[in-house]
């Protein structure tokens, strides 16, 4: 998941970056408003953009206003300006949330993580009742899942939550924290060895339906994935 991060302070978009690597995340960087526009255009798989106001070309204020004609990726301002009618303009003009500098890079991804859950909850009601994914068949509804040879394949409530979770959104590698985070819907810090034994036990089952064929992938020291 790419994560544009635009500011003329190259200091701020360095460690910014710093935090959305150790979040998993991939950073792509900008330093002008014109040049977060060409990122945009470049990576259509950006999920969400961290912007500053006050920049040289094209302030961020232009910036939303172009990227909203199109676009309703999740954007965060983080700026200098501190008045409440700097604040009323960002998100009328259709930012989803304002920080002022300083700010505590742990804020600024603690709400980076709740627009992206809030982004995906949204996305995920346009999910279709059936999800065809390699040698199987989701069927959301009814909580199935079928091989193309049609054996059912029979999954726990949990074990079906973090397939449907993957398969809805292909290609998009979720962190075993995330996937606890939205299956278990609760926080623990013995989240990964409990989505992996999870995640092993969901392999097993699907492979022996469907005579060894993969459909999750471990993304080594990142997550897990279903690939389209």
């Amino acid at each position: 998941m790419k994560i544009l991060v635009v500011d003329d302070d190259k200091e701020i978009v360095e460690l910014l970056s710093i935090y959305i690597k150790n979040e998993g995340y991939e950073p792509v960087s900008a330093n002008s408003g014109q040049e977060a526009l060409e990122k945009l255009a470049e990576y259509s798989d950006i999920s969400l953009m961290i912007l500053d106001i006050m920049m040289p070309e094209l302030d961020g204020i232009s910036v939303v206003k172009e990227v909203r004609k199109n676009s309703q990726i999740p954007i965060i301002i983080v700026s200098a300006k501190t008045t409440d009618m700097d604040k009323i303009q960002g998100l009328i003009t259709g930012a989803d949330d304002y920080v002022t500098k300083p700010f505590n890079p742990l804020e600024i991804m603690a709400r980076v993580r709740s627009l992206l859950r809030r982004s995906e909850q949204q996305s995920s009601k346009n999910v279709p009742d059936k999800l065809e994914v390699g040698p199987i068949t989701i069927f959301k509804d009814s909580h199935e899942v079928v091989t193309s040879s049609g054996v059912k394949v029979q999954l726990t409530a949990l074990e079906f939550g973090v397939l449907y979770l993957l398969a809805s959104h292909p290609n998009r590698v979720y962190s075993a924290d995330e996937i606890f985070e939205r299956v278990w819907k609760q926080e623990s810090v013995v989240s990964a060895k409990t989505v992996m034994v999870h995640v092993s036990h969901l392999r097993d089952k699907i492979e022996e339906a469907t005579d060894g064929e993969k459909v999750i992938e471990t993304v080594w020291g990142v997550g897990y994935k279903v690939e389209v």
